[in-house]
């Protein structure tokens, strides 16, 4: 980590989720404050998207939702009946005291989906899914967790786009019929790093 303080440079470093627990629980306090200085611009461009497809009311889980800058987002595109919930204790108890979502629950990597199909209308996963975060697999689990209908939003950065693994995990559930791509854009992710990010919505088939 820089003299600065600062934890961005280093999070596509992490190798275990040991370390990513770790690294987050430190980073927790300063998150918000840094990621925004940043020009951090993912979640409202996947809380407009998810908007296109999704009324403001229906239940919509926002699965590793960190502080809660997801949950802001949502907010502010309307969305008012949003769960949020995080494998980091202290990351969500941020997201928990700015007050934002509705109801929160701390989740497990093993079953970060601990509910029937459908209970959610639609799944956010805003930065969540690439380097230094939650694998390739999480993109099937999260599919598996809604209905035919439910709308799944998430974003790859441009580290998860120049890694095979997610790119693929997408194309196979496109290809095996499991959802159906309604929603593709590139644009920017972090300013302050210049780097992009391309934001998806699948429709659960």
């Amino acid at each position: 980590m820089s003299e600065s303080g600062e934890f961005l440079r280093d999070v596509y470093d992490l190798s275990s989720q040991g370390d990513t627990d770790d690294y987050y629980s430190r980073w927790a306090s300063s998150y918000d404050d840094e990621l925004t200085r940043q020009g951090y611009r993912t979640p409202r461009r996947c809380a407009e998207a998810l908007e296109q497809f999704v009324a403001s009311d229906d239940a919509v889980l926002d699965i590793g939702c960190g502080t809660g800058l997801s949950g802001t987002a949502l907010a502010d595109a309307g969305f008012s009946n949003v769960t949020g919930t995080d494998v980091n204790p202290e990351m969500l108890a941020v997201a928990i005291a700015a007050g934002m979502y509705q109801n929160t629950w701390l989740t497990d990597v093993a079953e970060p989906f601990p509910f029937m199909p459908g209970t959610y209308a639609a799944i956010a996963a805003v930065g969540v899914i690439g380097v230094g975060a939650a694998p390739p697999s999480l993109l099937g689990q999260a599919l598996d967790a809604l209905e035919p209908g439910g709308h799944l939003v998430f974003s790859y950065n441009d580290h998860a786009l120049e890694t095979s693994e997610f790119r693929q995990a997408l194309d196979n559930a496109i290809a095996d019929g499991t959802a159906e791509q309604v929603f593709a854009e590139h644009g920017p992710h972090i300013a302050g790093l210049g780097s992009s990010s391309t934001v998806f919505v699948l429709l659960r088939s």
